[in-house]
């Protein structure tokens, strides 16, 4: 395929598709990637929840717990630096809107069965698009930040379930992801 012509049949085949517009906002009709326009859109209160974990391994998880990682207070410095990512969303995803975000909350657990930090990070807004991928970049940048405190210990450690739990605002409906079974 020449160049173009792949991401143009591509766009072709899920053209097809009703939902494509749904599916692939940030694509244009010639199957290139665009920003979305939400100027015309109603600005609402939104807020988005998203979750991860860090499983460290026995040694790494009991320095974690007892605050002897050499380099210093994993929980409140990987807390700041989810807060941090954040803010910093729209410089490290392409096509995310800048956005004034009004509170942003990062919160880290311990959880000694599975000897894992639990994240959870908090994004809210009053504006005309999401904060999803916000909440998103605050915990991946929290579990990232437990890595590199850690990695002197243990590279075992292993960085999973990054996953929106919730949203609400905007025109697309509320979500609360559902437990697993």
């Amino acid at each position: 395929w020449p160049p173009g012509e792949l991401k143009l049949a591509a766009y072709r085949a899920l053209s097809a598709d009703s939902r494509v517009g749904q599916l692939l906002t940030h694509v244009n009709a010639a199957g290139s990637a665009e920003m979305v326009d939400v100027g015309s859109k109603a600005s609402t209160q939104r807020v988005a929840v998203a979750s991860a974990r860090v499983i460290l391994g026995e040694t790494a998880y009991q320095l974690v717990e007892n605050n002897r990682v050499q380099k210093g207070d994993v929980l409140t410095v990987a807390k700041i630096a989810g807060i941090n990512g954040a803010k910093l969303t729209h410089h490290l995803i392409p096509l995310c809107h800048s956005l004034l975000l009004s509170k942003v909350d990062v919160q880290l657990s311990l959880e000694a069965s599975t000897h894992s930090v639990l994240i959870e990070a908090t994004a809210k807004t009053s504006g005309q698009t999401g904060v999803e991928m916000e909440a998103l970049t605050a915990a991946s940048t929290a579990s990232l930040t437990v890595y590199d405190m850690c990695k002197a210990v243990s590279k075992d450690i292993i960085i999973t379930d990054i996953q929106l739990e919730a949203k609400s605002g905007g025109k697309s409906a509320d979500y609360r992801r559902r437990p697993a079974p």
